[in-house]
C-alpha cells in the first residue's frame, strides 16, 4: 500500500511539476520545486508543511544519483532543493551547481547532531551548502530461514550455495563497493589495477546473481524471493517490520556510511521557500514522522529523543560506528574516474 500511494503522489506532483513550474501564483506564498529519492519522505509531511506555509510543493522523485546529476546539470528543470548523497554533493559543489545555504534562517539546525556536520565535512568541508536528512550504513540482508549459516562479510555473496538466491544494487558505486572492500581496497579507489580486478569479481559473481535492482532488493526480500542482498539500513528496517525471518548485518571487511542531504541549486527559482522546507524538514516531530515512514536513520537528535527507547538503541538504524572497521563515505573522485567506473561497469553488466 505504501508503495501504491507513492507511486500515485509521485505521478501527481511530476505532472504538476511539468505543467505548473512557470506559476509562483499557485498559492499566497508561491511554491517549492523539490526532487528527492523515491519513497524518501511521509506524503502527509508535504501536506502538513503546505498546510503551515501556504505554500504549494510540486514534488518530483529520482531512482540514484546517476539519474538526478545529469538533468540537474542540464537545467532543463529547476528545482529548488535537492537531496543527494555525499559523493553526488561534492560533485555538484566542484562543479558549480549549488548555492550556500543561509544558516541563519534555519531556526532547527541545532537539532542536528554535531557528528553528522562533521562528517559531512568529508563531502562539504565548510558546511556551506547541504543540511544532513538521513544517514546509514549499507549491508547484507538475509532470510534466516534460507540460508545454511549467517553471513558475516561480503565475500559470502559469491557463495555458490546461493545461485540464483542473490541481489545486488543497479549501482556502480555500490555494486564495486562490495567487490573493493572483499577485497581490501578502499571504496573510493581509482587505480586501475584495482578496479580492474573488481570489475572481473564482480563477472565472476554475475552467474549466482538472480537480479541487478535498487528499490526491489525490499520487495523481493519481503516476499521470500531470493536469499541474501546487498540493503540499504533503512530497508532494512522496513523489510523486518514486513517478515520476521530477515536479518541485517555490517560485513566485518567494512562498508559505506552514507548522508543524503539538502541541497539548493544555483538556479533555483524560489530560494527562500527552500530554506523554509528544509527548516521545516528539521522540526523533530516532522524528522520523527519522516523516520517512521521510510524507516532511514535521523541525524535528527530532537526526533531521536521523542522515540521509543527500543528503536533509540536499534543497532541498525544508530549503529556504534566504532565497533566497525573498514568504514568510509563515498567521495567524488573527478570526471576521469567517473568515467573508469561506468566503462567497467558497462563491461559487467554486458558479460
Amino acid at each position: 500500500m505504501r508503495k501504491v500511494v507513492s507511486l500515485m503522489l509521485s505521478l501527481v506532483l511530476t505532472a504538476s511539476l511539468l505543467t505548473g513550474c512557470s506559476d509562483n501564483k499557485t498559492s499566497s506564498n508561491g511554491e517549492v520545486i523539490v526532487y528527492n529519492w523515491g519513497e524518501y519522505i511521509d506524503p502527509e509531511v508535504i501536506t502538513q508543511f503546505e498546510e503551515e506555509t501556504g505554500i504549494k510543493v510540486i514534488y518530483d522523485e529520482f531512482e540514484t544519483n546517476e539519474i538526478m546529476y545529469p538533468k540537474v546539470e542540464a537545467g532543463a528543470s529547476q528545482y529548488d532543493v535537492i537531496c543527494p548523497s555525499d559523493y553526488m554533493i561534492s560533485k555538484m559543489i566542484e562543479n558549480d551547481l549549488l548555492q550556500e545555504i543561509d544558516f541563519s534562517k534555519l531556526s532547527n539546525i541545532d537539532q542536528i547532531g554535531s557528528q553528522y556536520m562533521e562528517m559531512s565535512k568529508e563531502f562539504d568541508p565548510e558546511n556551506k551548502y547541504s543540511v544532513p536528512y538521513c544517514w546509514g550504513t549499507v549491508g547484507i540482508l538475509y532470510n534466516k530461514t534460507m540460508v545454511s549459516s549467517a553471513p558475516t562479510k561480503w565475500a559470502d555473496l559469491w557463495n555458490e550455495e546461493y545461485k540464483d538466491n542473490i541481489l545486488m544494487q543497479d549501482s556502480v558505486r555500490d555494486a564495486f563497493m562490495v567487490a573493493q572492500k572483499m577485497l581490501g581496497y578502499s571504496m573510493n579507489s581509482t587505480d586501475k589495477d584495482e578496479l580492474e580486478q573488481c570489475k572481473n569479481k564482480l563477472i565472476e559473481q554475475k552467474p549466482l546473481v538472480q537480479a541487478y535492482v535498487v528499490d526491489q532488493v525490499r520487495d523481493k526480500m519481503i516476499g521470500n524471493e531470493a536469499a541474501i542482498g546487498v540493503i540499504y539500513s533503512g530497508e532494512a528496517i522496513y523489510t523486518q517490520r514486513e517478515n520476521e525471518d530477515l536479518e541485517f548485518v555490517i560485513p566485518e571487511e567494512g562498508t559505506n556510511v552514507w548522508i543524503d542531504s539538502w541541497v539548493i541549486p544555483k538556479n533555483a527559482p524560489n530560494y527562500e521557500n527552500a530554506l523554509k522546507w528544509i527548516d521545516f524538514m528539521l522540526k523533530p516531530e516532522i524528522a520523527l514522522k519522516n523516520f517512521d515512514y521510510i524507516t532511514y536513520g535521523t541525524p535528527n537528535d530532537g526526533a531521536k529523543a521523542l522515540m521509543d527507547e527500543d528503536l533509540q538503541n536499534n543497532e541498525i538504524a544508530f549503529p556504534d560506528l566504532t565497533k566497525h572497521k573498514g568504514l568510509e563515505t563515498y567521495v567524488y573522485l573527478g570526471e576521469d574516474a567517473d568515467e573508469l567506473y561506468n566503462d567497467l561497469w558497462k563491461d559487467v553488466k554486458s558479460e
